[in-house]
């Protein structure tokens, strides 16, 4: 039998009071269908304190595990989470509350219970909104707990921007987003792959060793130039006349590859030359057979795409280095059942990956015969279409994987994707996280923002944020002003 705690009803007569839990000094969560969508687990994140799930959120988890949305794996995975929990708890224990203790790992581990609320058996004279729709009655249900637990704390947890609202508005006194997968709280302090120094960088490090392998020429400099700096991290200066990278850290020094500013900015990949600092950083990277996962973030027309396709040309066929190209992107929900358009999976993932296309035309432009040549770099590449819904299970063997759009996927879905990768693979992230189209996710909750926290301190990883719009003036421009 499941541990029952002291979380008992206030009032087992009445019918609705059934499901009040007692007033207690932590807190109690009241959570929407979309934290469960987004982090199945998520019940389990509120260590001392209880939580409640409406009996309308699985109702919705219930139409969504069958429909055949990206989230349904997601809605099935909470259900049999919380199933694994209550399984042997009675009627009773549910409403009242089912301690969680267990659940987690060591001391970080769930103490507080999770409940069960009949939302469905609430009185009218009960309830705020009137209207049936299932955000109201999750609503009803955080109102309900606030005027019947006082003065304890009842907050209601969603990602829906518009439901935090209408509670407030409604007189629910405490609302909140679901922050538990939030590694930094605002964009702006996402890692950007190089830290540009004010000024020489000769005239702010006094204090170096250098020495030369072979042709490199290695600098030892103190921490305390950089003390945030990060594996592969980016060093240039203002005046255009150093660049390196971040090879080794150690509590009191870094070891930095002089890259050189022109060589750096000299190098091509299947005929085209960066055109500013970072796309030629980026190409460093995405060229070096060491750095296993690349992650490109920047505004539209920054050149991720165009980038990662000629790097990958040029390691496929020129220098034979990997076997294939895979090219996979997240699709619009209104695109996630592929099986309605004609042909193969890779025609049916063509229109989803029309960036990939026109980045080769753009690399061939021109030849002589741009769809001929087109076609045969595609046979020739072995470039393969697709769809990020059937990578799972998989197990990719030397390849170039890019993966396009990657904002708008969780990272538990990145995460799906970055374990396909075996041996002598190289996966490349590229996304724009000012285009976020997922209803659940946010620049800072995209799975894009946390791989990039992530794996900031990961050897085999770099990231690089591409700021300069290099596509057309007028799109530099729309980027600025629009």
């Amino acid at each position: 039998m499941p541990q029952q705690t002291q979380i008992t009803p206030v009032n087992s007569n009445d019918q609705t009071d059934a499901n009040v839990v007692s007033i207690s000094n932590t807190k109690l969560y009241v959570l929407d269908t979309n934290i469960l969508l987004h982090e199945p687990l998520a019940f389990t994140s509120f260590k001392e304190n209880d939580v409640v799930v409406p009996m309308t959120v699985l109702e919705e988890l219930d139409y969504i595990k069958d429909s055949n949305k990206d989230v349904a794996r997601d809605a099935r995975v909470s259900i049999r989470a919380m199933e694994d929990l209550l399984h042997d708890a009675t009627p009773e224990q549910m409403l009242a509350g089912v301690s969680m203790s267990g659940l987690g790992a060591g001391e970080n581990g769930p103490t507080g219970a999770l409940s069960i609320f009949a939302d469905l058996l609430m009185p009218d004279n009960q309830q705020i909104f009137t209207s049936n729709e299932n955000d109201n009655r999750i609503i009803n249900v955080a109102l309900h707990l606030q005027v019947k637990l006082a003065p304890r704390q009842v907050i209601l947890v969603t990602k829906d921007i518009n439901m935090r609202l209408k509670a407030k508005g409604a007189g629910m006194g405490l609302v909140e987003d679901y922050r538990r997968d939030q590694l930094i709280s605002d964009i702006k302090y996402l890692c950007k792959g190089y830290h540009v120094f004010e000024g020489n960088f000769w005239e702010k490090v006094q204090l170096v060793e250098s020495h030369t392998e072979g042709r490199d020429t290695i600098h030892n400099i103190p921490r305390s130039v950089l003390p945030e700096a990060y594996i592969n991290e980016f060093l240039i200066d203002e005046t255009r006349q150093f660049a390196g990278i971040v090879e080794s850290i150690t509590s009191n020094s870094l070891e930095v590859l002089d890259l050189g500013y022109e060589r750096l900015m000299s190098r091509r990949a299947w005929g085209i030359s960066p055109k500013n600092i970072g796309q030629a950083m980026a190409l460093h990277s995405l060229l070096d057979p060491h750095i296993d996962l690349c992650i490109l973030t920047g505004p539209a027309g920054s050149g991720k795409t165009l980038l990662a396709l000629a790097a990958a040309l040029e390691m496929v066929i020129e220098k034979n280095m990997y076997d294939k190209i895979i090219v996979t992107r997240s699709t619009p929900e209104i695109a996630e059942s592929i099986g309605f358009l004609p042909g193969t999976e890779e025609e049916k993932m063509a229109p989803w990956l029309a960036a990939i296309t026109d980045s080769l035309e753009v690399l061939h432009k021109n030849d002589e015969n741009t769809k001929g040549s087109m076609s045969y770099i595609m046979e020739k590449a072995n470039i393969q279409f697709k769809s990020v819904n059937f990578m799972r299970g998989r197990s990719i063997q030397n390849a170039i994987v890019i993966l396009d759009e990657s904002q708008n996927l969780t990272a538990s879905q990145l995460k799906t994707i970055i374990t396909r990768c075996g041996e002598g693979t190289k996966l490349i992230c590229g996304g724009n996280l000012a285009q976020i189209d997922s209803n659940y996710l946010s620049a800072v909750t995209s799975g894009l923002t946390y791989i990039v926290e992530k794996f900031k301190n990961f050897s085999g990883s770099a990231t690089f944020n591409l700021d300069g719009v290099v596509r057309s003036r007028l799109a530099e421009f729309a980027e600025k002003e629009l």
